[in-house]
C-alpha cells in the first residue's frame, strides 16, 4: 500500500495524506483509479485498451474497451522453480509443484482439451478436492478461452445437476472420492447418477483421489493420467487473447431459496480486483506463502488462486480443520512457515471454545490472518491477538460470490479495532444507507455500492434479458446495488457487518442484526455455536434463538437466564430472545454460512427449497414442528 502511494505520487503526481483522502479519490476519479491498480499491478494484455470505462452506470459499464488478455497467462507468468503449491489432506505427505512444473502440466491438459474440441465459450465444470488437479483443470480450461465453473465434492446428487445442468458443460472433472474427518467418501456412484441428467458432457476425467479403482474404461470416462498426454512434448501455450469482460468463471448463489443463480465473472475484472485486493490490502509479495481455508464451492477458492498472479506460493488443505485436532492447520502454518493464514470466525471460535494457544507454535512467519464468511467478534478479535500473536495484521473482510471479491477488507496500514472491518476497498464506493435512501454513519442501514466497479457480474447464465441481474442487485434502489447486508460506518470509517439484511430481525419494529446477537451468545463458555431467526408472534415478530451447547450440557433454566442477561448486558433489552431453545446442530451452507432464512421458513411451517446447498441438510430436520414455538 505504502509501494502503492509513492507510485502514485511519482507516477500521477498526486500525493494523500492518509487512507481516506486515497479511498475518496479511488471512487472520485473511477477510471484514473482503476487504471492505475492495472499499471502498478501489472495487468498483462497483447491489446491495449482504448478507453478504461464507459458511460458509468449500473449495471452495463463497459471496462478496458479494446484490450486483450488471457487470464490463465496473468496467473501463469511465473515460470521458475519457485513453489507454486504445497497441498495437504487429511493423513497424506505433502504435494509440492513448483511453478515451471505448473506451467508443463497446464500445457499438456490444455492440448488434451483442446483436442476434445474444447474451445472459446464452452463451459469446463469440476466436482473436485481443493488440489493442484482442479487449478490445472481451470487453467487449462481458461487459456483456451473456455469458461471454468466448480462445486465441492460432498455436494449431492441433485446439488451437482442444478449447477452444472444450467450451463451444459462439455467436459467434467470429477474426483473418485474426497476425505472429511478421517472418513473416506467414494463419489463414483454419485456420478454415474447424475451424468444421465448431464447430456452435454463428452468426457469425464477421473482424479484417482482415494484408493477406489476405476472399472468403467469406457466412454465418457477416462483417468487424469490417460488423459494428460505425458508422452508429448512441453509446449508454449497458446493462450487465447480475448476481451476484457470475457467470461472466465460460473459461480453460484446459495441456492437456499431455490435453484442457485449461475453468476458469470469476467476475466479482466476477477483479474484486477483480486490482483488490488491481494497485492495492496492483503500485502501478498512473490515470496510469501498464502493459505485458505476453502473449498472449490466457494469464491475464496478463486481468491485465493489469483495468489499465482502475485507469484506467491498457495497452501492448499483438504479435509476437516479440526481432524485429527484443532492443531492441524496451526501445526501446517508452523511447517509451511505460512505467512498469510485464511479462516473462518467459526474456526477461531472452535479453537478459542477447544482452549487452543497457537502461539505454541512457531509462527515467526505469519503476517497476517485474514477471516470471512460472517461477521469477526470482538471476543475473536481478542482472542486471536491474544492467543495467536500480538503483531499481525488481522483483517476480517466481506464481499461476496456476487463480486468475486470484497466490498469491505483490511489495510496494513490502519489500526485495528476489535469487532470492526478495516476499511472500504479502493476502488469501492460503499455507503450505508437508512429506510429513506440517505447515507448515515454511526447508524446501521443497508449495504449499498453508489458506483459501478470491474468485478461486478458479466451477466447471469441464461438471462438472455438482464432481468434475474437486474432483481438480483437494482430492484430496490434504481441503478444502485443493493448487496443484503445489514451494516453501520463507524466513527473510525471502519464498518460493521450485523448480518443479512433480509435476515434483520424486528421486534416492535426495531431492526436488530443478528450478528449482535451471536456476538453475545457465542461469548458463553457453555455456548458452541447457535442461530437467531424472528418468528411472527402476535401480530409482532418475536426473537428465537437456537443454541449448541458443550457435550453432556443440558439447557436449564440458570443457563437461559445467563444468555439473556448475557445479551441484554452486551445490547439492549429489545435484543432478548423470547425463546432460548437447544439444538444438536446449526445447518450451514458450504461456504461456512449460517442459515437463517431456511430455518425461519422451517418454523413458519414454509418449505426450504434447496436443502442440497447446505453442508449438513439433515440438521434442519430438529427444527420443524417445535412445540415450544406455538405457545
Amino acid at each position: 500500500m505504502t509501494r502503492y502511494l509513492s507510485w502514485l505520487e511519482k507516477e500521477k503526481k498526486i500525493s494523500f495524506k492518509n487512507y481516506q483522502e486515497l479511498h475518496h479519490w479511488s471512487v472520485a476519479q473511477i477510471p484514473d483509479f482503476w487504471e492505475s491498480i492495472w499499471r502498478f499491478c501489472d495487468i498483462q494484455s497483447t491489446e491495449p485498451y482504448k478507453k478504461v470505462m464507459g458511460a458509468p452506470k449500473m449495471p452495463g459499464t463497459k471496462w478496458f474497451d479494446g484490450a486483450r488478455l488471457n487470464f490463465a497467462e496473468n496467473l501463469l507468468r511465473r515460470r521458475d522453480d519457485h513453489p507454486a503449491f504445497v497441498s495437504y489432506g487429511e493423513d497424506r505427505s505433502p504435494i509440492r509443484l513448483s511453478y515451471s512444473e505448473l506451467y508443463e502440466k497446464v500445457s499438456r491438459l490444455a492440448d488434451s482439451l483442446r483436442k476434445e474440441g474444447v474451445t472459446i465459450g464452452d463451459r469446463v465444470a469440476g466436482t473436485m478436492p481443493n488440489i493442484p488437479e482442479t487449478i490445472i483443470a481451470m487453467l487449462a480450461t481458461t487459456s483456451l478461452g473456455a469458461v471454468w465453473s466448480s462445486c465441492s465434492p460432498d455436494f449431492g446428487a441433485q446439488g451437482v445437476i442444478d449447477r452444472f445442468g444450467q450451463i451444459e458443460p462439455k467436459i467434467l472433472f470429477a474426483a473418485n472420492g474426497y476425505s472429511y474427518n478421517g472418513k473416506w467418501h467414494d463419489r463414483l456412484g454419485l456420478l454415474r447418477e447424475i451424468l444421465p441428467q448431464l447430456p452435454s458432457v463428452k468426457k469425464v476425467v477421473i482424479v484417482p483421489y482415494i484408493d477406489s479403482p476405476l472399472n468403467e474404461r469406457r466412454d465418457p470416462f477416462v483417468e487424469w493420467q490417460d488423459f494428460l498426454d505425458t508422452h508429448a512434448e512441453t509446449k508454449q501455450i497458446p493462450f487465447e487473447q480475448l476481451p476484457f469482460d470475457h467470461p472466465v468463471y460460473i459461480l453460484y448463489s446459495s441456492g437456499t431459496t431455490g435453484v442457485p443463480k449461475c453468476i458469470v465473472h469476467g476475466a479482466g475484472g476477477t483479474l484486477l480486483q483480486h490482483a488490488k485486493e491481494l497485492i495492496l490490502h492483503s500485502d501478498l509479495k512473490a515470496d510469501d506463502r498464502i493459505f485458505y481455508f476453502t473449498t472449490c464451492g466457494w469464491m475464496m477458492w478463486n481468491w485465493l488462486v489469483s495468489s499465482l498472479a502475485v507469484g506467491a506460493t498457495i497452501i492448499l488443505y483438504e479435509g476437516s480443520p479440526s481432524y485429527p485436532n484443532l492443531d492441524v492447520l496451526w501445526e501446517m502454518a508452523e511447517k509451511e512457515k505460512i505467512t498469510h493464514f485464511g479462516t473462518s470466525p467459526k474456526f477461531l471460535t472452535a479453537c478459542e471454545k477447544g482452549g487452543m494457544t497457537p502461539k505454541r507454535f512457531d509462527l515467526a512467519s505469519l503476517r497476517a490472518v485474514l477471516s470471512t464468511g460472517s461477521p469477526l467478534s470482538v471476543e475473536n478479535f481478542e482472542w486471536v491477538y491474544k492467543n495467536v500473536k500480538p503483531d499481525l495484521h488481522l483483517a476480517s473482510i466481506s464481499g461476496g460470490t456476487d463480486i468475486i471479491g470484497c466490498f469491505m477488507l483490511g489495510n496494513p496500514n490502519l489500526p485495528v479495532y476489535a469487532g470492526e472491518i478495516q476499511c472500504r476497498g479502493l476502488g469501492m464506493k460503499v455507503e450505508c444507507w437508512d429506510e429513506s435512501g440517505k447515507p448515515v454513519k454511526g447508524k446501521k442501514g443497508e449495504l449499498v455500492c453508489t458506483a459501478p466497479f470491474p468485478s461486478m457480474p458479466v451477466s447471469f447464465w441464461n438471462d438472455r434479458d438482464g432481468k434475474k441481474y437486474h432483481d438480483a442487485y437494482f430492484s430496490f434502489y434504481p441503478n444502485i446495488w443493493r448487496h443484503g447486508d445489514f451494516i453501520e460506518v463507524t466513527e473510525q470509517d471502519g464498518i460493521m457487518v450485523y448480518g443479512r439484511s433480509d435476515a434483520t430481525l424486528n421486534p416492535g419494529g426495531v431492526r436488530i442484526g443478528t450478528a449482535e446477537i451471536y456476538r453475545q451468545v457465542e461469548s458463553i463458555p457453555e455456548v458452541v455455536d447457535s442461530l437467531v431467526v424472528g418468528q411472527n408472534w402476535e401480530n409482532d415478530v418475536r426473537v428465537v434463538l437456537f443454541v449448541v451447547l458443550k457435550e453432556g450440557l443440558q439447557l436449564d433454566e440458570a443457563l437461559i437466564a445467563k444468555i439473556k442477561t448475557t445479551i441484554k448486558t452486551g445490547t439492549t433489552p429489545r435484543h432478548i430472545p423470547a425463546k432460548v431453545l437447544q439444538v444438536t446442530e446449526i445447518p450451514y451452507t458450504v461456504s461456512g454460512k449460517k442459515v437463517e432464512m431456511a430455518v425461519a421458513n422451517l418454523i413458519h411451517n414454509e418449505p426450504v427449497k434447496n436443502r442440497e446447498a447446505l453442508v449438513n441438510p439433515k440438521a434442519l430436520d430438529q427444527f420443524q414442528n417445535i412445540p415450544e414455538l406455538h405457545r
